[in-house]
């Protein structure tokens, strides 16, 4: 090489080496920017993070097109993609066992008090603790949401993951397929216990054989006045207890009269005889053939349901408002243990419970085509809607979405008033600590798992199986797992003056 290329060399690498000082400087300076704008901490720059995110719900047919345009608005504001997976309803649980302890690739996770139970797997070390990060990357969250779900979502005095905003109290109605209660003339206000709804079964039974009469998948459970100290498990506190005695729920006369009467239903033909297998009845809402269910409400919640499914659905009180540990759990995205972009999570998650376009287009698909706006804050589904029908609860802050076309202006309004008449259960923020009964713990899962869903559905007769059950529930040693969970709610108890 001549001396003079060499000398251009040297000044052409000098020259590109003052560039990219220079150009540092300017990146520094963008990089704040970008970090003070909407909680972004990464610039432009930076090649965007994709986080895969896990919730319950039957797997929708446009979720993928809706992914990509939600991701072309997290990408500008927080440089984050996102995939959905989505895993249906009796599905989820089993699934997301597996999932974890394979190791799967995951960053956000749904997770509630009787969905791949929220307590149990914090504990196990399934979900980051999130303390550090919710101060750092959530202060817009926390300024949101109302506090009793992040206090009530406390595990052992921290958080593992961001409860939805939304209904505090768990109510349960009776819901009605409208087109139907009408040609009947079916007076709804006149039930409220399960027995007072048989009438209204039988006609339908006579009049409509292509109608499912009482739909149900294998999640259903009779309601009894109880709390259950694990959800879907038989340790339960009845509601107005002095005594705080943990029961088995299959031994009191509430749910052993209430299985009676399912059974009942059942030989009728009121329940499909596949219900103890059936992993949801999305199909028999989307095609209307079906009479009546049973349902957790909210305020306004015929208008949500009627809106979703295409057709009216009424309701009916079918218990009290009780505020328990699994409606303040009923709902909780957690960030994965092996999550590889926890930050960035906390980001998202931040973002989803605070930004009303991101929030309403992960709930309700692409404006156009899946819903259109009537004004500012009511809008309506097109048909497309049919390929993106989401379950709003799972999916963030409720109180950021737009209203359906029947929605009273204040409807969130009326949100605060359902939350603030709530009733505490007595047993209200107990997480009991299953470690010391871990082996247990997985016979009786085991025993559930053999006879839970045939029971409550009124499959058996339990007339046969219902001795059956306990039995095999004390060989599994359920009465070991009270003692163990009697005990810490004692403890509990006396620390907190009940």
């Amino acid at each position: 090489m001549s001396k003079n290329k060499r000398s251009f060399s040297f000044v052409l690498a000098t020259l590109m080496a003052l560039v990219l000082v220079l150009s540092a400087c300017g990146g520094n300076k963008n990089a704040e920017s970008n970090s003070s704008n909407n909680g972004a901490a990464a610039g432009n720059s930076e090649e965007a993070v994709n986080l895969i995110w896990y919730t319950i719900g039957t797997p929708q047919k446009d979720v993928d097109r809706v992914m990509e345009e939600v991701s072309k608005y997290t990408k500008e504001k927080i440089n984050a993609t996102i995939t959905m997976k989505m895993i249906d309803w009796g599905d989820y649980t089993q699934k997301m066992q597996v999932n974890v302890a394979s190791g799967e690739p995951m960053d956000i996770v749904f997770t509630s008090a009787g969905g791949f139970d929220y307590v149990q797997n914090a504990r196990k070390g399934a979900f980051l603790e999130i303390d550090d990060l919710l101060e750092k990357y959530g202060q817009d969250l926390k300024n949101t949401i109302d506090p009793a779900f992040l206090e009530g979502s406390k595990v052992d005095g921290h958080n593992y993951g961001i409860p939805a905003n939304k209904e505090l109290p768990q109510q349960e109605v009776w819901r009605f397929n409208k087109t139907l209660a009408d040609k009947y003339n079916v007076d709804i206000t006149s039930v409220r216990s399960l027995e007072s709804i048989e009438p209204l079964l039988k006609t339908i039974k006579e009049n409509e054989p292509g109608v499912t009469p009482f739909a149900m998948d294998k999640n259903y459970v009779p309601y009894v006045p109880y709390d259950y100290i694990i959800q879907n498990l038989p340790m339960a506190v009845k509601l107005d207890t002095t005594d705080y005695k943990i029961v088995n729920i299959l031994e009191t006369p509430e749910m052993q009269a209430a299985l009676n009467q399912m059974h009942k239903y059942y030989q009728a033909g009121y329940v499909a005889p596949e219900a103890a297998t059936t992993g949801s009845t999305s199909d028999l809402m989307t095609s209307g053939q079906w009479f009546m269910d049973r349902a957790q409400t909210q305020p306004l919640a015929d208008n949500l349901w009627s809106a979703s499914y295409g057709y009216p659905v009424v309701s009916t009180p079918a218990s009290d408002a009780i505020i328990t540990n699994t409606s303040v759990q009923g709902s909780i995205m957690a960030i994965s243990a092996n999550s590889e972009h926890p930050e960035k999570a906390m980001e998202f998650l931040n973002l989803l419970n605070t930004d009303p376009v991101l929030r309403n287009m992960v709930d309700s698909g692409i404006e156009g085509v899946h819903y259109k706006k009537l004004d500012d804050t009511h809008y309506e589904n097109l048909a497309e809607s049919k390929n993106y029908d989401m379950p709003s609860y799972s999916l963030g802050n409720n109180m950021l979405l737009y209203l359906n076309p029947n929605d009273a202006d204040d409807k969130w309004e009326q949100f605060k008033k359902f939350n603030a008449e709530g009733v505490n259960s007595p047993i209200l923020s107990f997480n009991f600590d299953s470690t010391k009964v871990a082996t247990e713990m997985a016979a009786v899962q085991n025993v559930k798992e053999q006879f839970w869903s045939s029971l409550m559905t009124g499959t058996v007769d339990p007339a046969d199986y219902l001795p059956k059950a306990i039995e095999k529930f004390k060989e599994a040693g359920l009465d070991k797992v009270i003692a163990e969970a009697q005990a810490q709610l004692d403890a509990w108890r006396a620390a907190n003056n009940k």
